[in-house]
């Protein structure tokens, strides 16, 4: 494996469990932006900027002459699940922790930084990028919409992410789509209360809540092909309050779509609108809806993969090749709607607890392992000065 000094192991460990303890939620990643930057300064970068798209971080490393540049990301933003394993970090945020494994991800991408503080690209320049709001899916666009991330016009972007339920350090890709286009989906219904004894004379949307909910579970029955992979998610509703002597006159509906094909999830998002507006009129309702938590599908180029194949393989580390995407989305998949990249998946055991379990916790072992993935990619683009 692509050695690392031991130093750098320890450091970074000792970062992800600093980073897991002040664990925050999306778009509000203040301290751990600070942590960040803390710990890049000492890594001497040529320059550091920060608040990019929110609370984003970018940390630059130029080399000494003209080439190829590369950014690696990590990202930012923890979980609103509680925390129930014991842990001597345990998060000390109250219902936040980090249960996807940014801690870890942060941790490698800083090992990168100590790494590259004696060790400069010998051409071209590398980026570093801490993504807020990766989570909710809103961080990539507005780092994109950045003008000061704009002007990088990066060459190659790339990504990793920890994998339960796959073979400690196997390294997982695809080439084209790798992760699910998803898509929240959020429905206001409004009729009339009345009294229950009397719920003729107010317009209940009881019936056109229960009628969306099983229209939306069957949905990928009628709007999508049998090739064509999609999934619906009803995941919350409510209807009217908690008053036996009242007809309900409001509801609240709630769904997610997944798909494998931006192209398919347009016309299921058109489907989604227009049911909504019929099943109201039929109900003599009001409507409103509204998208959020917008994923596109993350999607890896064939040449990129070829190079994470050869850094697996100078590692000394296994390489598997996934037939299908995974159902999950992420927002990686912004950047590489407009740049060429790839993500990579880094197993972190077959019988790790699951990503967002309460009881996850990025395993420690995969951070030199991680560190040694993104500096061989890193050499193989840039070269690197000893």
């Amino acid at each position: 494996m692509t050695p690392v000094d031991d130093k750098i192991v320890q450091q970074s460990k000792q970062l992800r469990h600093e980073l897991h303890q002040i664990a925050e939620l999306s778009g509000k990643e203040h301290k751990t932006a600070d942590r960040i930057k803390e710990m890049l300064r000492s890594c001497s970068p040529d320059e550091i900027i920060d608040g990019v798209g929110g609370n984003g971080i970018i940390a630059i490393f130029k080399g000494k002459e003209e080439g190829p540049s590369v950014v690696i990301r990590s990202e930012l933003d923890a979980l609103p699940i509680p925390e129930e394993n014991e842990l001597e970090y345990g998060s000390k945020t109250e219902g936040v922790a980090h249960k996807c494994g940014h801690d870890g991800h942060m941790a490698i991408v800083a090992g990168i930084a100590a790494f590259l503080r004696e060790n400069r690209p010998s051409k071209g320049d590398v980026y570093l990028l801490f993504q807020p709001a990766e989570e909710t899916g809103q961080g990539a666009a507005k780092i994109l919409d950045d003008e000061r991330f704009k002007q990088i016009e990066p060459d190659y972007m790339f990504a990793l992410h920890n994998l339960p339920g796959y073979p400690k350090h196997q390294i997982l890709l695809r080439d084209g789509v790798f992760a699910a286009a998803s898509r929240g989906f959020e429905v206001e219904l409004k009729g009339e209360t009345s009294h229950a004894a009397h719920p003729e004379n107010g317009q209940s949307p009881a019936l056109a809540l229960a009628s969306l909910i099983q229209n939306f579970s069957a949905f990928p029955q009628f709007y999508s092909t049998l090739d064509e992979a999609a999934k619906v998610t009803v995941i919350h509703s409510k209807l009217g309050e908690v008053a036996f002597g009242t007809s309900p006159g409001y509801a609240e509906f709630r769904a997610t779509i997944r798909t494998y094909r931006n192209k398919l999830m347009k016309q299921l998002c058109e489907r989604a609108e227009r049911l909504v507006k019929d099943t109201a009129e039929m109900h003599q309702l009001t409507s409103t809806a509204r998208w959020t938590e917008l994923f596109e599908a993350t999607k890896s180029d064939e040449s990129c993969n070829r190079i994470i194949e050869k850094a697996a393989s100078v590692n000394g580390l296994e390489s598997f090749r996934k037939e299908t995407p995974f159902a999950w989305s992420e927002d990686f998949g912004r950047f590489t709607s407009q740049h060429k990249g790839a993500i990579f998946g880094l197993g972190a055991g077959e019988q790790h607890p699951q990503l967002h379990s309460s009881m996850y916790d990025f395993p420690d072992d995969l951070i030199p392992t991680g560190i040694s993935m993104f500096v061989e990619i890193i050499k193989q683009i840039t070269g690197v000065n000893h």
